[in-house]
């Protein structure tokens, strides 16, 4: 099978998983009864996080956690009463990013929640609650997103399998991207798809607005570092290879590459960028010292 199928494949698959366009979930637990208070502050949370997922059942939550934490990363509102309980359990996992306990009383929580370091704050105030997450996750989109690492190995040679195959197909699907000529409706694709997922997300969908009406090539790198969908969701298809998420922003990676090469600088430059990484992502680098990375 050619290297031009297997992206074509892929591409067009009907099992290709792009249910949901950014990485990180919002998980709610919490089995007391909804009320205004509690809806209105689940709208302000999706405008920091879009994906929420409500339980009130300790298993199903730990097992929806499990059986995802492959694809997604979570942060955790609990209850003080089911927190104790389920805390423990999920502490260690390292897709599980933060948690947070809303409860009644902070002093009898505070007094279990210390040992676990994934426990960033435990409140009482909704109001208190949201701004924590706010600011938390602020600091956490630029150095707790996992690296997607594609290494070309010298000694595996120029096979297309194996290591050095996934090295040249992250290579080869850009390339195939940017020579596709774009077209009126690839914004219309990219918009039409993010509105039914940031579907009864205010702030999102007034972004989308704005981009619908507003948006120009010259233009992307703006968006592309505005904090909004465009930025969230490219990221994540990224650094996830989401082929299907990937395609949809065919026309604005090139809007992306043509902007890069007009302001590029004459003169070398010396950039550093945080990144929290994971044991096992440290030893893969130190394995491949002198190797090509993308």
């Amino acid at each position: 099978m050619t290297l031009f199928k297997k992206i074509y494949e892929k591409l067009f698959s009907p099992s290709a998983d792009n249910k949901y366009p950014e990485s990180l979930r919002l998980i709610l637990l919490d089995d007391s009864e909804d009320n205004e208070g509690h809806r209105n502050t689940e709208e302000e949370l999706r405008s920091i996080i879009n994906h929420l997922e409500k339980f009130q059942d300790i298993n199903k939550c730990q097992q929806y956690i499990e059986n995802e934490s492959q694809k997604y990363r979570f942060v955790l509102i609990v209850s003080g009463r089911l927190g104790k309980e389920i805390v423990p359990s999920i502490d260690k996992i390292r897709q599980v990013r933060s948690i947070y306990v809303f409860c009644m009383n902070q002093a009898y929580h505070k007094e279990w929640t210390w040992r676990f370091k994934k426990v960033k704050a435990v409140v009482v105030e909704l109001d208190e609650l949201v701004s924590r997450i706010k600011s938390d996750h602020k600091i956490q989109i630029k150095v707790k997103d996992p690296l997607s690492i594609n290494i070309w190995t010298a000694s595996a040679g120029k096979s297309t399998t194996g290591v050095n195959g996934k090295f040249i197909f992250s290579q080869v699907l850009i390339d195939c991207l940017l020579q596709l000529k774009s077209t009126g409706t690839d914004k219309n694709e990219l918009i039409d798809y993010c509105k039914s997922q940031y579907e009864g997300n205010d702030s999102e969908l007034n972004n989308l607005r704005e981009f619908e009406q507003d948006y120009s090539p010259n233009e992307v790198l703006w968006w592309y570092t505005k904090e909004s969908f465009f930025y969230k969701t490219l990221n994540a298809a990224l650094r996830t290879e989401a082929i299907h998420m990937i395609f949809l922003f065919r026309a604005f990676i090139s809007d992306i590459r043509d902007q890069l090469q007009e302001y590029q600088v004459t003169n070398s430059l010396k950039v550093y960028r945080s990144q929290k990484m994971s044991i096992d992502e440290i030893k893969t680098l130190k394995q491949c010292i002198d190797q090509f990375i993308s």
